[in-house]
């Protein structure tokens, strides 16, 4: 076989894998548009069902993912989702995060028109399983002893957890986690109190 015969062939070689390439990002591009609306609604949905899950049931009866507002904690956007019972805002609904001993400790909280706490959930943590995993709702009823609460009620110097002067429970072996998710509840509380007439809508 020749040089030139050899060449000839290589030549196509180049021109073959173009053409893969090409149908293989077309294909790919199809499935994504194809699958994004399905997956955006079960994103939706997942989220919707995070926000009732903070809230009594039939505390609101309107859409919290169309019914929102934009604050800045911190430098971070935050967006807080209003609950809506008869067209008059009732609560609201917003993430919170601090570090606990893994990484950030994200919290989805809620708190009625008041700022007293209606329930708090853990989104995502990274904490120790057996030991710091007992702020998940799965694992122990322990989140829920924020129910109820406000700013108020514990007296501020009590938001703490009993190791330190306060009233939560502590875990043996992990008080950091517990702590860390005090101060987020109690920064959200303080927040919401901040920004309690823009979240609500008062316009005076």
């Amino acid at each position: 076989m020749g040089f030139a015969s050899i060449r000839e062939k290589l030549g196509y070689q180049p021109v073959l894998l173009g053409v893969f390439a090409l149908l293989a990002s077309g294909a790919l591009a199809w499935v994504s548009e194809s699958t994004a609306g399905a997956i955006a609604a079960a994103e939706a949905k997942d989220l919707r069902d995070s926000l009732a899950e903070v809230l009594p049931q039939g505390f609101a009866d309107n859409d919290f993912l169309h019914d929102t507002v934009d604050l800045e904690n911190k430098g971070k956007t935050v967006t807080i989702y209003r609950a809506r019972q008869g067209g008059v805002v009732k609560g609201a609904i917003f993430k919170v995060a601090e570090r606990g001993y893994a990484a950030d400790i994200v919290i989805l909280m809620a708190v009625d028109a008041d700022g007293k706490m209606l329930g708090a959930r853990v989104l995502k943590h990274a904490e120790t399983p057996g030991l710091g995993d007992k702020i998940e709702l799965s694992k122990a009823p322990w989140i829920k002893d924020f129910d109820g609460k406000s700013l108020g009620n514990p007296a501020p110097e009590k938001w703490a957890v009993k190791k330190d002067g306060g009233v939560f429970d502590q875990f043996a072996g992990a008080t950091i986690t517990p702590r860390a998710v005090v101060k987020a509840v109690k920064g959200g509380l303080d927040f919401y109190a901040a920004h309690r007439k823009e979240i609500l809508g008062d316009k005076s």
